[in-house]
């Protein structure tokens, strides 16, 4: 068994992680790095009032290697995606890019099941891409 290079398993960026920590007490950057039981609740309590949120400046080079480590690599780019998801999710784009067609058109019909789904795709992005990597690569 040879080791992946790191290079190729490069499925999230850093950059992207320290812009959406600037609406981290949201906790968008912690939905990013596929942790959404943390992110939910930095949504709920502001970042912990803050204090998480700035003790994650500089987690966020840690929370990237996890990731990096825990999803698979493969020709879905996780930050495309995740881009379409939080600003365009509601009308299903991030689900069009992933080739989900059904389900991209009745997000486009129903406002992303009424934000519900949009809600669900964040708790579930990462490991849906990730699945569909790994059924590629079987």
């Amino acid at each position: 068994m040879t080791a992946t290079p790191l290079s190729s398993r490069d499925t999230h960026s850093m950059l992207l992680g320290y812009l959406l920590w600037l609406f981290g007490f949201l906790g968008a950057h912690r939905f990013y790095y596929g942790k959404p039981v943390t992110g939910t609740i930095w949504f709920f309590t502001l970042g912990l009032l803050g204090i998480g949120w700035l003790i994650d400046l500089f987690l966020i080079p840690s929370m990237d290697r996890q990731a990096d480590l825990r999803f698979t690599s493969g020709p879905i780019n996780y930050s495309l995606a995740w881009l379409l998801l939080t600003f365009l999710g509601v009308f299903g784009l991030h689900r069009f890019y992933q080739g989900k067609w059904l389900t991209g058109l009745l997000y486009l019909l129903t406002f992303g099941l009424l934000g519900l789904g949009v809600l669900y795709d964040f708790w579930t992005l990462n490991d849906q891409i990730s699945m569909r990597h790994a059924r590629r690569a079987a």
